[in-house]
């Protein structure tokens, strides 16, 4: 198995326990990340994506969610292992979260300079002055295109894509190493989402940092990703870069199904072929491939015996037919 020396996520089981059920959130999914790349990371909703990116933050709901297995290395260090005080010092500094919806991830009643300004302050490592933290405040507003002089004004006087900026701004104040963000345009106007993404991918490239963005989006992600990884049920089924997964090679039908999904403006009147059925109950996967109840591919084996990953080359694929090669 290829492996990065930046962000290495290896067999994590993540579940989240209740008094009546079990759900099976996360279930040994393979995640790399190498330095100033962004990995995109696709599926539908439920499919364990925002909750593997809480566990790399440690985020997960306390006395509920719970990892179970595996191990989150950045950069040589388990994240997993760390003293709740060491990880404290991670968040914000080192890894950054740009979190779905901008309207309630800002606090309505404080300035939008001060909550920057706060997150400096709580990662002073460099003993920054007054002075100098304001002027870095001024300049990651004026790096996300809002003028400084606005830092005095509260949220509610932005608009939806100004707020994200504020957000991505404060995500980005203490150049993090790693950046992720949960779908960062999802709850923006089509017009500014274009905005946003290109604003991320510039302000990326000049930090250099890397970047984990969690879509629905393909579309978002041939523009903007280096690598693709696909979740489905909480595993990763199919993995590599851009080109691997946007070319006419081999794919997992979860793949071919979501791209069944999508309407394609070169061909007339083509007919869009949404994937049957729904995802499985977290709570009573099933056995085997989780996708073969919806696969028009499966086989026999398909419902007893778990798929392993097959590699061509730095493609990877969970899944039966691959390993049988068709």
């Amino acid at each position: 198995m290829p492996l990065n020396n930046f962000l290495e996520i290896r067999d994590l089981h993540v579940q989240y326990k209740t008094e009546d059920d079990t759900v099976y959130a996360v279930n040994g999914a393979n995640l790399s990340l190498g330095r100033s790349e962004t990995l995109g990371l696709v599926g539908e909703t439920g499919a364990g994506k925002t909750t593997s990116a809480l566990s790399i933050l440690r985020l997960l709901p306390k006395n509920i969610g719970f990892v179970t297995g595996g191990s989150i290395v950045l950069n040589g260090e388990n994240l997993l292992e760390l003293p709740e005080k060491q990880m404290f010092g991670y968040r914000g500094k080192k890894v950054s979260m740009i979190f779905q919806d901008p309207m309630t991830s800002l606090n309505p009643v404080i300035p939008i300079g001060k909550q920057i300004s706060e997150v400096l302050k709580l990662h002073n490592t460099s003993n920054m002055t007054h002075a100098e933290i304001e002027n870095r405040v001024d300049e990651m507003l004026e790096l996300v295109d809002i003028p400084a002089f606005r830092k005095k004004e509260y949220p509610h006087q932005f608009s939806g894509g100004m707020k994200q900026r504020v957000v991505i701004a404060i995500s980005l104040a203490c150049e993090p190493e790693l950046l992720i963000a949960d779908e960062p345009t999802s709850a923006l106007d089509v017009t500014i989402q274009a905005q946003v993404l290109s604003l991320m991918s510039d302000l990326k490239e000049k930090i250099g940092t890397s970047m984990l963005l969690i879509t629905h989006d393909l579309g978002i992600v041939a523009e903007t990703c280096d690598k693709v990884a696909v979740m489905y049920a909480g595993e990763i089924v199919e993995s590599g870069f851009v080109e691997d997964i946007f070319s006419d090679g081999m794919h997992h039908p979860y793949t071919e199904g979501l791209f069944g999904s999508l309407p394609d403006l070169e061909i007339e009147k083509r007919r869009l072929s949404p994937i049957t059925g729904l995802m499985p109950n977290p709570t009573k996967l099933p056995a085997g491939c989780k996708f073969h109840p919806r696969c028009p591919h499966r086989k026999e084996i398909c419902s007893s015996e778990l798929p392993g990953d097959v590699y061509l080359g730095e493609h990877m694929l969970k899944c039966h037919l691959a390993g049988q090669g068709a």
